[in-house]
């Protein structure tokens, strides 16, 4: 009996969320092409902001962390880019890439 009011307590308590706070070193694999951007993020609560360094230039960006789900997004020499992934601890994540439809790839990011 113990054990199902501790389990029940537990699976309702909400998920936490991850925070991805910080510097980012993210490798991009482009189907051939790759870079390795450098993300800063700023969290609060699921809006994320933040800037974008890399061979595009620099630029801010704007997303949400829901859970263990990231997503963000910036627009650079013309390209809107949109990273879509997974936090998969507190210093690693990784997902897809789409470079505004002309190029399409996969990324992993390690905590600086």
């Amino acid at each position: 009996m113990l054990r199902r009011i501790l389990l029940t307590a537990l699976l309702a308590l909400p998920a936490l969320a991850a925070d991805i706070t910080g510097k980012w070193n993210v490798a991009v694999d482009l189907g051939g092409q790759s870079g390795t951007p450098k993300f800063t993020f700023e969290q609060k609560g699921e809006t994320l902001t933040g800037t974008y360094s890399g061979q595009l230039g620099e630029s801010k960006l704007t997303g949400t962390v829901k859970g263990d789900d990231v997503s963000f997004q910036f627009e650079t020499s013309g390209i809107k880019v949109t990273y879509i992934g997974k936090v998969t601890s507190p210093t690693t994540m990784k997902g897809q890439a789409d470079y505004g439809g002309q190029a399409e790839g996969t990324w992993t990011a390690k905590k600086d």
